[in-house]
């Protein structure tokens, strides 16, 4: 797509290729990005925790992996039959307790891991809005169907906002302090807070982001909000919801994170690594045909060869 108009967005300092380590956290337009980063084989963990929308809980799960701070029998809740936790999403729920505070360890302890090795991590915040489990008054990332009179609702402050991105920023630089970071707010609306409490939110992201970040050599804002509601201002960019960017959105984001983010080298690879996943996606007409065997043993040649090159990738 050409765009008469489009936001400059400076290069990254360190931009990411095929050696670099990825970790994608935060709302469900990480879980985009992290697709992404998937289907193009880079090396990426997105969300092991799940989606986590705010600030202080993206903060929060970040710093119990760091300080290997393992899940016990008190962080977890049985509801409507089944074992659940405030602080990771409903995805990762189970009916064995057992079962699932071990999972939950496992996890720690790999983030842990993906956490220190990581060349980038991308947060992508989602909304300023948080529920405080009334009886604790914690903040809680997922309310798993609670009843709404067990939380109260606040929003967080520009200030808090940048205490939560400061000490984030901290306890990461703890176990990995070259480690390049990523900030981006992602383009879904969330209208069930409202019109105008959707702004506010954003809002506060935004002047917490920019106030904080910018001086900080490791650190970069990439504007996918700001691509969505500029770049791509049409409701033919959004999914049935309306809410929602549809993938002609999310692809031409990508585009645009890649003009910025990923180092010109790691390009043709990229189109390797397309050619073949394209090709394992397609359905062919007459599959015991000569001529759809040779192009399964080209196709096969071709990730081999990739696979040598990067033993990470896994087709």
């Amino acid at each position: 797509m050409n765009f008469t108009t489009k936001i400059p967005i400076a290069k990254f300092n360190t931009p990411i290729d095929y050696s670099s380590k990825i970790v994608s956290l935060g709302s469900c337009f990480a879980e985009n990005i992290g697709e992404k980063f998937d289907f193009f084989k880079f090396q990426n963990t997105t969300n092991p925790f799940g989606i986590v929308f705010n600030p202080a809980s993206i903060e929060k799960i970040i710093d119990r992996a760091v300080h290997l701070n393992y899940f016990t029998e008190s962080d977890l809740f049985f509801h409507n039959e089944l074992w659940h936790c405030y602080e990771v999403h409903s995805d990762l729920n189970s009916d064995n307790k057992e079962d699932f505070l071990l999972n939950l360890n496992q996890i720690l302890k790999e983030t842990n891991q993906q956490l220190t090795d990581a060349t980038h991590i991308i947060i992508t915040y989602g909304t300023s809005w948080i529920y405080k489990f009334k009886s604790s008054n914690e903040v809680v990332a997922n309310c798993h169907k609670v009843p709404q009179n067990q939380f109260d609702k606040e929003i967080l402050s520009v200030e808090e906002i940048e205490k939560c991105l400061q000490n984030t920023l901290d306890v990461i630089q703890k176990v990995n302090p070259n480690c390049n970071v990523i900030f981006t707010i992602s383009p879904v609306r969330h209208l069930k807070d409202g019109f105008v409490e959707n702004q506010r939110s954003k809002a506060h992201l935004i002047t917490a982001l920019h106030t904080s970040i910018f001086h900080l050599p490791t650190s970069m804002y990439f504007p996918s909000f700001e691509i969505m509601m500029d770049e791509l201002r049409d409701y033919r960019f959004y999914a049935q919801d309306m809410l929602h960017p549809n993938q002609v959105a999310i692809d031409y984001i990508w585009e645009r994170f890649c003009e910025s983010t990923i180092a010109e080298v790691a390009y043709p690879i990229m189109q390797e690594v397309a050619s073949v996943q394209k090709g394992m996606a397609h359905r062919p007409f007459h599959p015991q045909s000569i001529s759809h065997t040779k192009f399964l043993q080209n196709l096969s040649e071709k990730a081999a060869q990739l696979m040598v090159q990067f033993p990470f990738m896994n087709f």
